[in-house]
């Protein structure tokens, strides 16, 4: 096969790229084609590992589910993923490559990354009929236009007709899209066929006369106008979402707002239940209220449990396992609930250990670990409300967890797929306190599962005294599809897909 190819750019972050390609990669999917992704180099602190132990961009893998596949490596061959202090990961075809600072990667690491990237484009081109292809940030970054390697690179190395996305909510849309086209290249304007303006509320016919003279001044065609979709459930891109706050329900859930917090996407499904109110929160105080205290995964988990012992967390972490609060920590979370860490200048500069919060027998060391990337099945254990229920998710993580003494596992596992396995009797992917209220995983995708998740949060009803109403509950996958489906058909009726299919010359 040598596919037909179709682009998204955009004039801004979170102009909508993403959303636009997974629409797209369902349209064509529903029109009988076989569709893949494609992202070159993805930033987000949002990764997922698929079934061969890969970890890629979420964005890329719901994708991937628009386009009715599984995610595969060759959908973000190059996944960078901030560390702080202007240093990041390079995830290469899914597994850890290097660190680097943001001063070298474009001098020592894209020839590199190129080789890789342009292995799996044609990989893509050659198994599918139709590669949706998404950009990253806007192609009028032309400080970078001679090094970049995600947007009109791409379109140039296989002549990829491109359409430029808008996002009207930040204001001056026209100026936008008529700057971003201007500041290109005669070559790589010719690319750029067409613009969607996105996220429009109010009426389009005040919009039309400004459409028509930005369509006369760059000859090029608005191909539609997508409205501004209220409550899309579809894993975030970035983190944006971090700044809502759901209420209306009868559950507190209380996510501490770490400032290196990762994978945030971990909470979305509660976000979507409407019996929960969930919270991001940075002061001890706002925990008051909590029915369920989660700390969250980071992408430095010293750094971030010293922001917490500045800021008086623990004491009020400690005040409420006290009184029964049930507190989940995910991932680095977990690690913090410890009773130490022990970092070998992995996440310093110098070896040091440190006092964790001291709710689980465990402890953790950072030291020159090859990065965890796997899926994992257990059943539930040791926490009698919930014994035998099926838990899956994935791990990513460096650094190992280790019981002490009276240590108590959370889970059993039952299967793992990936090249790591675990050769210490004594190390744990999961832990529990004796009270049955304090928790810590290893495992993003921990709400995903849905019988988990509802038997989870009736338990936390019950120990505050709550009463749950049982038709409220969702599932989780059949959540993100109809939502799929739901853009899909708002995409479908507002854009030109006609002339879409003409551009690609289907």
């Amino acid at each position: 096969m040598n596919a037909k190819a179709i682009m998204i750019q955009g004039t801004s972050s979170d102009s909508g790229k993403s959303t636009i390609a997974m629409a797209l990669c369902r349209i064509f999917s529903d029109l009988g084609y076989k569709v893949a992704p494609f992202k070159s180099q993805n930033m987000s602190l949002n990764s997922y590992i698929n079934e061969e132990g890969e970890e890629i961009a979420r964005s890329q893998v719901m994708q991937a589910w628009a386009a009715r596949t599984e995610p595969i490596a060759e959908n973000n061959p190059v996944l960078l993923k901030p560390k702080g202090n202007m240093e990041s990961q390079i995830i290469l075809m899914g597994k850890p490559y290097k660190d680097y600072n943001v001063r070298d990667y474009y001098a020592k690491f894209i020839p590199e990354l190129k080789v890789h990237i342009k292995k799996s484009l044609d990989f893509l081109l050659k198994n599918n009929d139709i590669l949706v292809i998404e950009g990253a940030g806007s192609p009028a970054e032309i400080n970078l236009s001679e090094i970049e390697i995600a947007n009109m690179y791409i379109a140039k190395l296989i002549e990829c007709p491109v359409i430029l996305t808008a996002d009207i909510e930040r204001g001056g849309v026209f100026a936008s899209i008529y700057g971003t086209i201007e500041l290109l290249t005669a070559k790589e304007k010719n690319l750029i066929k067409g613009f969607i303006i996105n996220k429009f509320r109010g009426l389009q016919d005040i919009l039309d006369p400004g459409i028509q003279l930005l369509e006369e001044k760059l000859g090029k065609k608005c191909l539609g106008v997508v409205p501004y979709v209220n409550n899309l459930r579809i894993p975030a891109e970035d983190s944006l979402n971090l700044n809502q706050k759901i209420t209306g329900g009868i559950l507190n859930v209380k996510v501490i707002r770490l400032p290196r917090l990762s994978n945030f996407t971990d909470y979305e499904p509660l976000l979507w239940e409407k019996y929960i109110n969930l919270e991001y929160v940075t002061t001890p105080d706002v925990l008051d209220l909590a029915d369920l205290v989660i700390i969250p995964g980071t992408k430095n988990t010293v750094e971030d449990l010293e922001w917490l012992k500045n800021r008086g967390f623990p004491a009020k972490l400690y005040e409420l396992n006290g009184k029964g609060v049930i507190i989940v920590g995910i991932c680095g979370g977990f690690q913090m609930l410890g009773e130490k860490i022990f970092d070998n200048a992995i996440e310093g500069k110098k070896k040091e250990t440190y006092k964790g919060l001291g709710l689980l027998k465990v402890k953790t060391i950072f030291s020159d670990y090859e990065k965890v990337t796997r899926r994992v099945k257990g059943n539930v254990v040791n926490f009698p409300p919930l014994n035998g229920l099926e838990v899956e998710g994935y791990e990513i993580h460096m650094g190992k967890i280790f019981s002490i003494e009276n240590h108590i596992p959370f889970m059993n596992i039952t299967k793992v797929k990936g090249k790591f396995e675990i050769k210490s009797e004594r190390e744990c992917i999961s832990a529990a306190n004796p009270q049955c209220n304090v928790v810590g995983t290893f495992l993003h995708g921990f709400w995903d599962n849905d019988k988990f998740r509802t038997e989870f949060m009736k338990f936390v009803a019950k120990n505050m005294n709550k009463k749950l109403n049982l038709g409220d509950f969702n599932n989780y996958r059949d959540t993100i599809e109809d939502n799929i489906t739901k853009i899909a058909k708002i995409v479908s009726d507002t854009v030109d897909i006609s002339s879409i299919k003409k551009i690609m010359k289907l």
